[in-house]
């Protein structure tokens, strides 16, 4: 059995604020520390390179799709250490268009940018506990198609935070042949403490796939918290790695061939009744 038939897989857990080069150091920091575990794909979290209370320093920092010090640094930082390197998320708006995208870019170990994911469900919702209130579609567009990129470790589908919530688009990744689905994600400590876990566990046992969740965690800039506890769950619904409420990192293995023979021996996807309707 090769290295490509159990590669390591790392989740980058940060506690990001309102600064870029501080939060460049800390994601380029922990990048070298799962290369040198010999991770051989990286996921970082959900705004890796800003979370503030100011929404116009954020909209700020959005850069031009292909230039920009953010795709620079992962880019970098994917060709330097030889990995593959799931970049989080950040804003890219295209010119003359008012609204930012939050925008999931995979490199791979070259440092070529080999897809892009824009998030399709935003965050609008005034939480039932504590008061929260977010409305991203103030200030970002929706992405209108879901994404999946060949790699070496097979068919990597992309999802962003709330995405978690919406089953029908990780279906749609199973039925396109993905089996693995990373998701960049900046969950709430109220959403996270009720839901992180359990949806992060239906989804892969739902596709049979391994879900891989990179998550910020702690407090931020205008008394934000987040949950962190980036997860890896194969597709048994199995949590392989937690990283835990504090910055840092986790791995796992991904045993490709273990995945294919439980969706041979346990076929739920062939299962399926496309068409339901009532008597």
């Amino acid at each position: 059995m090769n290295r490509e038939d159990t590669p390591l897989l790392a989740v980058i857990q940060m506690q990001s604020g309102e600064s870029w080069p501080d939060n460049r150091e800390q994601a380029g920091r922990r990048i070298a520390e799962a290369a040198q575990a010999g991770a051989r794909l990286v996921v970082l979290p959900e705004n890796f390179g800003f979370m503030g209370a100011c929404e116009a320093k954020r909209l700020a920092l959005a850069e031009t799709p292909g230039a920009g010090p953010m795709q620079a640094f992962l880019a970098e930082s994917a060709a330097r250490h030889g990995l593959w390197l799931v970049g989080g998320t950040l804003g890219l708006r295209e010119p003359g268009q008012r609204r930012v995208r939050a925008a999931t870019l995979v490199y791979d170990d070259s440092g070529h940018l080999r897809a892009r994911y824009d998030k399709m469900h935003l965050f609008d919702v005034d939480l039932p506990q504590g008061g929260e209130r977010y409305r991203e579609s103030d200030s970002f567009a929706p992405g209108m198609a879901p994404v999946g990129v060949d790699t070496p470790f097979g068919r990597l589908g992309l999802a962003i935070c709330y995405d978690l919530r919406f089953p029908e688009l990780f279906r749609y990744y199973a039925q396109d042949g993905v089996e693995l689905i990373v998701l960049p994600a900046a969950f709430t400590e109220t959403t996270g403490r009720a839901h992180w876990e359990v949806l992060l566990r239906a989804r892969a046992i739902e596709n049979q796939c391994l879900v891989v969740a990179a998550n910020q965690c702690g407090s931020h800039p205008g008394d934000r918290r987040t949950w962190g506890h980036s997860l890896i769950v194969n597709a048994w619904g199995e949590v392989m790695a937690d990283a835990g409420r504090r910055e840092g990192m986790a791995l796992a293995r991904f045993d490709r061939p273990a995945q294919r023979e439980l969706r041979t021996r346990f076929p739920v996807l062939t299962h399926r009744r496309e068409r339901l309707t009532s008597r």
